[in-house]
């Protein structure tokens, strides 16, 4: 089989032919058909992401595929089920073996692009809106880097729980995809007084911040009292150093998030929230933006487009 391999950090991913694996007990083989990157994906690649897998390893945190095979005496979906798994890496090859109380089953109607781009951004965004800030109806949303993978779903999200939406990005086109996912206010994220602009608008409830840098500080002097900031991710490359006597004074909470632990410490509520986001896919309340769709091969672009930030939504490497 054909399988992307990152032999040392900081050095690009080679295109390689390699054995198909075998499964092992609790693991199952899946042909995989589609992998969603993320920007992880490139942290990972550097040796900067929460997760370090040894090397050499293959990358791709989500796919969707096939089941092909079960390993020894391990339950698990029959050949020919169709799943989405969060792999953490392995996802950018055509076969894969991964645990199977990873693998969740899909439904007919979604198909092999939308499921691998729906895990992390729909299941972070929905697991840290719901369990961690818990907005309310009638709260206002703010959502950073809103046009990026993670950021149009938190703005979906955020719409289905009754919050009003601001989203920031950078430029016009980025903009109008916030808006088209169901963005209340847009404001350019290069924006000198991005915090007057918020605080135009009346403040906000809950800050959901994937950019860090200048964004969160003026979002944070935005903040009302009794507030609440969730840290998603830092793709501006500077980690906020929020101030504490603001903290203090208005009584704001600091969130930090990761969706992936979850599935160590805290498995069922991941579970519980993926159900309620699939039976929203399933009633067609919510649908993956997919901004470039690429072959294998084209992995390098795909890395590019999210370096770059030129993609919006997601990028998808197919492979079957």
């Amino acid at each position: 089989m054909r399988a992307w391999q990152i032999d040392e950090l900081s050095t690009p991913a080679r295109l390689i032919e390699m054995p198909l694996p075998t499964p092992g007990p609790g693991h199952a083989l899946v042909r995989i058909h589609a992998c969603a990157l993320n920007f992880a994906d490139l942290l990972m690649a550097q040796g900067k992401y929460q997760s370090k897998p040894p090397l050499p390893f293959t990358p791709g945190l989500e796919l969707a595929g096939e089941v092909v095979a079960l390993g020894p005496d391990t339950p698990g979906p029959a050949p020919g089920t169709r799943v989405a798994c969060y792999a953490g890496h392995g996802g950018l090859a055509e076969f894969g073996c991964f645990p199977v109380k990873r693998l969740i089953p899909l439904p007919d109607t979604m198909p092999y692009d939308h499921a691998s781009a729906f895990l992390i951004a729909y299941g972070t965004s929905h697991l840290a809106l719901w369990h961690k800030a818990r907005v309310q109806p009638g709260e206002t949303l703010l959502v950073t880097g809103a046009a990026g993978g993670v950021g149009l779903t938190a703005i979906e999200v955020g719409k289905r729980m009754g919050a009003r939406i601001i989203a920031t990005a950078r430029g016009a086109e980025k903009l109008a995809v916030a808006q088209a996912a169901g963005a209340d206010h847009l404001i350019d994220s290069d924006a000198a007084d991005l915090k007057d602009q918020l605080k135009a608008l009346g403040g906000v409830d809950v800050v959901y911040d994937t950019v860090g840098g200048a964004g969160f500080d003026a979002a944070l002097r935005a903040t009302r009292p009794d507030g609440r900031i969730l840290c998603i991710g830092f793709a501006g490359g500077e980690v906020p150093k929020p101030a504490a006597n603001i903290l203090l004074v208005k009584n704001i909470s600091v969130i930090g998030f990761w969706w992936g632990a979850y599935l160590d410490f805290a498995p069922d509520l991941l579970t519980q929230s993926l159900a309620t986001l699939m039976g929203w896919y399933a009633t067609g309340g919510l649908r993956p933006h997919i901004s470039h769709h690429l072959p294998l091969e084209a992995l390098p672009e795909g890395l590019a487009l999210l370096c770059d930030r030129k993609a919006t939504g997601k990028v998808v490497i197919h492979l079957a």
